[in-house]
């Protein structure tokens, strides 16, 4: 069987390579706390507008959003080591908890409430 270059491309993997399977979906690459702030110091010791700041940013493989996220983060005190939302603290998941909780007894409540008035 010959395959034309459109199915050899429809094929390819990220690697380049031809297969006869799909290829897998890219994994997210997460970053730790330390890494963020090598990064950050790297990119704020640069003369701002420099060349230089981009060429850190191609050769660690990052965009500038990483940077603006990540300064966001340290400047909230919520610099996590993953790409993604700030770790969820306990207090903010019993608090969470207790409001689903609270909303469900007022919808409980409400209801009963209905009941008794329209047996008066």
């Amino acid at each position: 069987m010959t395959m034309t270059l459109a199915d050899q491309a429809a094929m390819t993997g990220q690697d380049g390579r031809v297969t006869d399977e799909q290829p897998a979906r890219p994994k997210r690459r997460t970053f730790t706390k330390a890494y963020k702030a090598q990064i950050l110091a790297a990119f704020d010791a640069l003369p701002e507008g420099s060349p230089e700041r981009g060429a850190l940013l191609r050769k660690e493989r990052l965009y500038h959003s990483h940077i603006e996220h990540w300064r966001k983060q340290a400047e909230n005190g919520t610099l996590a080591a993953s790409t993604g939302k700030p770790k969820k603290d306990v207090e903010s998941e019993e608090l969470a908890a207790l409001r689903a909780e609270n909303k469900k007894l007022k919808a409980d409540t409400a209801r009963l409430e209905s009941r008794t008035s329209a047996k008066a």
